[in-house]
């Protein structure tokens, strides 16, 4: 039982200056954790129970599916890292430090080396196999933005886990147990959760899924039809090329001044006035606008790449960073546009552009940009444009990447369908890894013919802190948490509201006996706070059934209310004990 007259907990009636999104000001404010720096938390005596219980639904359904726990520590030696390149490619993420001695070590942001090394020591032959091993353990990266509480921090906890195959089919039945687990897990923890295509990034492999909590607030945007049901995180949408088009009739390509092209808005309409096309007018989507960065490889060396993309769209930086990783891409400022005097800023077109031009940038377009689209498009001079310009007839680029912003009513690339555009929060990710580490560290074993065959294997996380405030996220209203029963920090808040003794010794015997029950109490047991007071810190809190012992005690009954629905219901004291504890059964 914890007793609020002496439990660890302050709660707060204003919102934390820095919190940005409800689950980092409920959470504060409900006195769950405090900050102890930018991205990192303390958890407070409720916070660490709703974890704890977080945790321990992950653990039972891992090793309900057969998966083996292992803990590896948070402080890592170089040397793995440098067999993988992840000590390099990692650059700023990583958190390195040095022991007395000058040896490089490291903390831990993800253990695919280890668990990797750990398989190679212990096993070498296919009889070993298949194998899936897990760990809950910290981790820690140096983000550049911390942020949104628990959502984005420095240090938080995951459930890693690994599937060691001898062929890729033992590989296919090691994931999809995973995924069945996981599907198990998120619906144990009372999250709403959705299942998209993704990109492996900078882990590799080839098949990824993410399981999304759906949330107005969450970083990741996903795609979903409701024609055929494709999901897929914006990074991982195949944009639907335009078939070819015949353009025998269209003119050839002239430039023209256009002193009125300081937007795409005024481009297009000035091109509508003075050089109006014979069969629509121009659109955004008809002017073809070319941005240059610059993409840093974690070896430092640096290189200029020209994207071409429709002026009507802007370019996804997160769907660019997930195609270039672990390189990282900036937009050209001025000091770069002095080392190329070829390309003329806000005017750059495909006419200088390609890897054989007088520039040498290399030049990538999006997928809409197919042989016969017409394009106004920069002419390289100031306050000049090619109009009539065509792909394939007056220009070709060096390639295709698809990292333009992905809109609501895009064609979905399975049925054709428009599909929307919704956000949530990643709380799970699946990779078929392959054989990228195994390859890396060694890891072979003998097949039944006795040859060496390198191990395929698959990753898979789980966000546990980052899961506390995806639930938190979902399940709160505009007075405070709302916890499902099987994470909350207990089963009934139990208030004694009133200052007679008669209600105290009912509140105390009545915590008692529910706990002899195993019902887990929250007793609100505070001689010097007002009922009001205790009423507000009861919704903050958010366990799932308040009980009230006050005025009408001496009728001999209390006040049961749903934390989630504010249903209330009158219930005799003699019942109350079998009432809840019946009700937490369920």
């Amino acid at each position: 039982m914890l007793r609020m007259s002496t439990l660890f907990l302050r709660t707060l009636r204003e919102d934390p200056a820095d919190a940005e999104v409800p689950s980092h000001k409920l959470l504060v404010r409900a006195g769950f954790i405090r900050r102890v720096a930018p991205g990192v938390f303390t958890w407070l005596p409720l916070g660490y129970e709703v974890y704890r219980n977080v945790e321990s639904i992950v653990r039972n359904e891992m090793n309900a599916a057969g998966f083996q726990e292992v803990h590896f520590p948070a402080l890592l030696p170089r040397e793995p890292y440098e067999l993988t390149n992840r000590w390099t490619e990692y650059g700023d993420t990583l958190f390195r430090l040095q022991d007395r001695k000058g040896a490089d070590y490291l903390l831990g942001p993800t253990h695919e080396e280890m668990f990797t090394l750990l398989v190679k020591g212990e096993y070498s032959s296919y009889k070993d196999l298949p194998i899936s091993l897990y760990q809950i353990q910290s981790k820690f990266r140096d983000e550049a933005r911390p942020r949104a509480g628990i959502l984005r921090g420095r240090e938080f906890v995951m459930k890693d886990s690994y599937s060691f195959d001898i062929d890729d089919a033992g590989l296919q039945v090691s994931y999809e147990k995973h995924r069945e687990a996981y599907i198990a897990t998120f619906s144990r923890l009372g999250l709403k959760f959705v299942i998209v295509s993704a990109m492996s990034g900078a882990m590799g492999g080839s098949a990824s899924e993410e399981f999304l909590a759906p949330t107005p607030v969450g970083e990741d945007t996903f795609v979903h039809c409701a024609s055929c049901g494709y999901s897929a995180n914006v990074e991982a949408v195949v944009t639907v090329a335009p078939d070819r088009i015949d353009a025998s009739n269209i003119p050839a390509a002239h430039i023209e001044q256009t002193p009125a092209s300081g937007t795409i808005e005024a481009l297009v309409s000035y091109s509508n006035r003075d050089f109006a096309r014979d069969d629509r007018p121009w659109t955004g989507a008809d002017t073809l606008k070319n941005i240059i960065f610059v993409v840093a490889a974690p070896d430092g060396s640096e290189s200029a790449l020209a994207i071409g993309v429709p002026g009507d769209r802007e370019i996804d930086t997160k769907r660019l960073e997930a195609l270039l990783q672990p390189s990282e891409a900036r937009i050209f400022e001025e000091s770069d546009f002095l080392k190329f005097p070829k390309l003329v800023k806000g005017y750059i077109g495909p006419s200088v552009l390609g890897e054989n031009s007088i520039s040498g940038v290399r030049y990538l377009v999006d997928p809409r940009v197919v042989d016969g689209t017409r394009w106004i498009t920069g002419a390289n001079e100031a306050a000049r444009h090619f109009y009539d310009y065509v792909a394939g007839r007056d220009f070709t680029a060096d390639g295709i990447i698809d990292v333009a912003e992905v809109r609501a009513g895009d064609l979905c690339p399975t049925c054709g369908s428009g599909f929307e555009i919704e956000r949530g929060i990643e709380i799970g990710h699946i990779f078929q890894l392959g054989r990228k580490y195994a390859e890396a560290v060694g890891l072979k074993v003998l097949d039944e013919n006795g040859e060496l065959i390198t191990v395929t294997m698959g990753s898979y996380g789980i966000g546990v802190s980052r899961a506390v405030a995806a639930i938190a996220e979902q399940s709160h209203d505009d007075k405070g948490l709302i916890w499902p029963r099987e994470v909350a920090p207990a089963d009934v808040h139990l208030i004694a509201a009133g200052k007679d003794d008669a209600i105290f010794i009912a509140a105390n015997k009545l915590a008692g006996e529910l706990e002899a029950a195993g019902v887990r109490v929250l007793y609100d047991d505070r001689t010097t706070v007002s009922p009001g007071v205790k009423f507000n810190d009861s919704e903050l809190i958010g366990i799932p059934t308040i009980v009230i012992v006050g005025k009408r005690l001496a009728e001999g009954f209390v006040e049961f209310k749903d934390r989630r629905t504010g249903e209330r219901q009158d219930v005799a004291l003699v019942d109350a004990v079998q009432e809840l504890k019946a009700l937490n059964e369920n």
